[in-house]
């Protein structure tokens, strides 16, 4: 009688774990979608923040670059991440590089930041962090304008020594009660600047039109954005 219960338990358990598989996998299945879509509108916005529809004429979202295997280290980017490339008049005028920060207060802090081809930037955006509410949050352009002192700042300026928190000698704010993750952020955004320094000419040069990343639908919004 016992073993013919625990029998009856077990195949009830064992149907609530496959009923439970099941419909996380369904939903799942739906949320995909949504999500991707998502986060292609999110990639949009904030691209188009840092290069606005007047400094190109091209669809940046689908105007892309692979990162090479020797870059992803460098750049220590998401995987299936790529280099977005904005165009005047067929020049390349700006890339936007994805990258992470990998220590940051709370862990990695994803940013795109967009360089110009005299090697200026044109702008950075978080796009993805888990620092501390109210602190290191503030690294969000919607919750400080403190990430938009990098506009058009280089390797040159200021120079090298500099690119710190003040509270490390640098010229660079950081927050109240808040010092690692600003300078997780700078330590990041001037190694970036160092990566396009070294792979100008691949970066500013050469074909790679991408539209197999986007569904149809997808590539129509965005070749139409202008």
């Amino acid at each position: 009688m016992l073993a013919k219960s625990i029998s009856a338990n077990s195949l009830l358990l064992g149907g609530f774990a496959i009923l439970t598989a099941s419909l996380l996998a369904t939903v799942n299945l739906f949320t995909q979608g949504p999500i991707a879509e998502a986060e292609r509108d999110a990639a949009r916005k904030a691209l188009l923040e840092i290069l606005p529809p007047a400094t190109h004429d091209n669809a940046l979202l689908t105007d892309t670059l692979d990162i090479k295997p020797e870059w992803q280290a460098q750049l220590n980017a998401k995987q299936g991440t790529r280099i977005h490339r904005a165009r005047k008049d067929g020049d390349i005028v700006a890339v936007i590089i994805p990258t992470t920060a990998p220590d940051g207060y709370s862990g990695n802090i994803h940013l795109i930041v967009g360089v110009n081809s005299d090697q200026s930037i044109a702008g950075v955006r978080v796009l993805a962090h888990t620092e501390t509410p109210g602190l290191g949050d503030k690294i969000e352009l919607k919750k400080s304008p403190w990430i938009l002192a990098f506009n058009n700042r280089s390797l040159n300026d200021p120079s090298i020594e500099h690119w710190a928190v003040k509270k490390d000698g640098g010229q660079f704010d950081q927050f109240t009660g808040a010092t690692i993750t600003p300078r997780a952020v700078i330590n990041k955004i001037k190694h970036t600047l160092s990566f396009v320094q070294k792979n100008h000419d691949v970066l500013f040069s050469g074909e790679s039109v991408d539209n197999t990343q986007l569904p149809h639908s997808a590539r129509q919004k965005n070749e139409h954005q202008h």
